[in-house]
């Protein structure tokens, strides 16, 4: 199930969605420029390594450069579309600053999660996916009645349908919950995704949320009703769509 779009439009340009997007799109390109050789070395120098924090030889800055840095292109490309549908909303209250910090945050609280869980391991973890995962456990809790639209390829074919954005943000979350938790049962499990990552970015995200909103005459006008609809997602978009 692949999110398409959400329909819920945007109030401002999302400056700062944008320009995460940015960066992590330029340092992707940077990474195609290295050798393999010197693409390890960039991962296990920027990455975080669980048990470099074991044995405390510090590295803390790379629960925040991890964040910029992918493993291919489904890698960069399905985080990247994940932040563009969610990513402006939530930027839209909680105004730019204080959804960037809140961006970094839970990317770091998803990192200390990884690393309490799997402490002891030596593979380098990447991926802007766990402060990505906070913007989604903000949205799940801040627009309860959107929609989303996602498209389900059936024998090559797409179909296209509208969900509940509880209902995808929480089979979302239930589906990382259980492929941690079947993580746990042997490496063989992991598949190299930080599951747990996922879900302490998801809780962060659910938990931390409240703090960063925008003081409410801050926020603009409220929403009608209607445009929660399937119709708000193929609206018009002019700062969008810029």
């Amino acid at each position: 199930m692949i999110p398409i779009r959400d329909t819920i439009p945007s109030r401002r340009a999302p400056f700062v969605t944008w320009s995460l997007i940015a960066i992590n799109v330029a340092v992707f390109l940077y990474e195609l420029t290295l050798d393999p050789q010197g693409l390890e070395r960039l991962v296990y120098n920027f990455g975080v390594v669980p048990a470099r924090f074991g044995v405390s030889q510090g590295g803390y800055w790379t629960l925040l450069t991890c964040m910029f840095l992918h493993g291919g292109w489904a890698h960069v490309i399905g985080n990247m579309w994940s932040l563009w549908i969610f990513g402006d909303n939530v930027e839209d209250v909680m105004g730019r600053c204080r959804f960037l910090t809140f961006y970094l945050l839970t990317g770091v609280v998803a990192g200390l999660t990884h690393i309490f869980v799997n402490g002891g391991s030596q593979v380098p973890t990447i991926g802007a996916s766990g402060a990505i995962a906070g913007v989604l456990g903000a949205y799940f809790v801040l627009f309860p009645r959107a929609r989303i639209i996602a498209m389900l390829p059936i024998l090559f074919f797409p179909f296209f349908f509208e969900v509940p954005a509880v209902m995808y943000l929480l089979f979302w979350f239930l589906t990382n919950l259980l492929s941690g938790t079947l993580s746990g049962l042997g490496p063989e499990n992991v598949q190299g995704v930080a599951w747990w990552a996922h879900v302490g970015g998801f809780g962060a995200g659910v938990v931390l949320h409240r703090l960063f909103l925008e003081p409410k005459g801050r926020r603009g006008r409220l929403r009608e009703p209607d445009e929660f609809g399937v119709e708000g997602a193929w609206a018009w978009r002019p700062r969008r769509e810029a």
